[in-house]
């Protein structure tokens, strides 16, 4: 059976090409509604809105803060493979985030005038990782490094329980190894929303960062103004580029790769080579019997499975760029001449030896990252993620007289009189 709906980019007029790129990493009208409903009944109830939330939507469990107790309980018992290999993502995630610490910047504007952009770590910060079905101790490691490294004072976890109320063991061990101290068991928008407006339990952060579904990216956008957000990122989804030198069966399985997080994950393969698309629906099909997913990954292909067959690379590669998917990876025979022409893109792999996963799990870049075509004016989350930029301004007297005629002829022409005399009473006084 066809796993991917295919097109034929020649044979799009304008509208049905924008058609194909048109998505959002927003979610719906209705979801966002709902979310922001919810939002607001936090806003008013706190803990006890908090609870009754949990118990209709689920995520939440009877205590609801993780006592440290249990997260060191659940550090004793992990493997130590599982360990070992939280040890050596988060070495991987701090030699490549090292590099992001931001610097401060002074810059003499005109004579005796002195502009500092600096930056300072955020006090609290709200951590949301995704848990019940699906729990990633990966996705924590990729926020609590850089905001380590950023140096906040304090990073707040909100992850929810799974559907018999019991959080992640390897959720919980990688909490306890990089030093979580505040853990709330909640999931979906009423998480978001806590964090944001506070509760009698917990304390509101000032940014809330970490990917989710689509309630908790509503819920993002409804607290946004109360507090910051990094992004809405939405589903999950992956474009690959290949041409038909590629090995379907690598094709298949970077599809595969980011096709599995959930049915609404987008999978696209970009190529000028119809041939390779049937190859690839051949790989798909020996391929998912394989995979414990395989229901969901059936789905998400059904629904979000897209192979587009470009006219030639220009095409193909002018389509990834008004695409700006979240990964791009790249199986062609160049494909160090091809990333380099990729300009839109959360992460971009490139080679036969870069699967996502790596990227995921072991490279040190961060896999939070924009969804839904924002990868084209969006970036990665970064270490500048955990921090605020401002601007100092230093003038001496004759500083200020240097540009006096600047701002008074500007105030006049904008009728502002009072910021013409800001200026000018500062010669009328003693000051200096």
């Amino acid at each position: 059976m066809s796993r991917l709906r295919s097109v034929v980019l020649a044979d799009l007029s304008a509208t049905e090409r924008r058609r194909l790129l048109r998505r959002s990493a927003v979610p719906d009208p209705e979801v966002r509604r709902v979310a922001a409903e919810i939002c607001e009944t936090i806003r008013l109830g706190g803990d006890q809105a908090l609870g009754q939330a949990a118990q209709r939507y689920g995520g939440g469990r009877q205590k609801l803060a993780v006592s440290r107790a249990e997260m060191s309980e659940a550090l004793r018992r992990a493997p130590a493979s599982l360990m070992e290999a939280i040890e050596n993502s988060a070495a991987a995630i701090e030699r490549f985030h090292q590099g992001q610490l931001p610097m401060d910047r002074v810059v003499e504007t005109n004579p005796g005038v002195e502009v500092t952009r600096t930056w300072t770590p955020l006090r609290r910060v709200g951590a949301y990782v995704p848990g019940g079905g699906a729990a990633y101790p990966s996705t924590l490691l990729m926020i609590a490094v850089p905001a380590r490294l950023a140096g906040i004072e304090r990073l707040v976890l909100a992850s929810p329980a799974g559907a018999d109320n019991e959080l992640s063991p390897a959720l919980l061990a990688a909490a306890s190894w990089i030093g979580i101290e505040e853990w709330y068991v909640m999931g979906g928008a009423q998480a978001v929303a806590a964090l944001a407006h506070g509760t009698e339990t917990i304390e509101p952060v000032e940014k809330i960062v970490g990917p989710g579904n689509a309630w908790v990216t509503a819920a993002k956008l409804a607290v946004f103004g109360v507090c910051s957000i990094d992004l809405p990122a939405g589903p999950s989804e992956v474009l690959v580029i290949a041409n038909g030198s590629a090995d379907p069966a690598l094709v298949a399985a970077d599809l595969l790769c980011q096709a599995e997080h959930g049915e609404d994950s987008t999978a696209v393969l970009v190529t000028t080579s119809a041939r390779l698309v049937d190859r690839v629906e051949a790989e798909l099909e020996r391929l998912l019997p394989r995979l414990n997913r395989r229901e969901i990954l059936a789905a998400s292909l059904q629904r979000q499975g897209l192979a587009v067959i470009a006219s030639d690379q220009t095409d193909l590669i002018s389509f990834a760029n008004e695409y700006a998917a979240e990964h791009v990876t790249i199986l062609t025979e160049d494909p160090e001449e091809d990333a380099k022409a990729i300009t839109a893109a959360g992460s971009v792999f490139v080679g036969v030896n870069a699967p996502e996963s790596a990227g995921d799990y072991a490279t040190g870049a961060n896999h939070v990252l924009p969804t839904g075509g924002l990868a084209g004016a969006c970036g990665p989350l970064s270490v500048e993620d955990f921090g605020s930029w401002r601007q100092v301004q230093r003038l001496s007297r004759m500083g200020l007289a240097g540009i006096r005629s600047t701002i008074t002829t500007l105030a006049d022409a904008e009728g502002l009189d009072a910021h013409r005399l800001a200026a000018d009473i500062r010669f009328e006084t003693a000051s200096s």
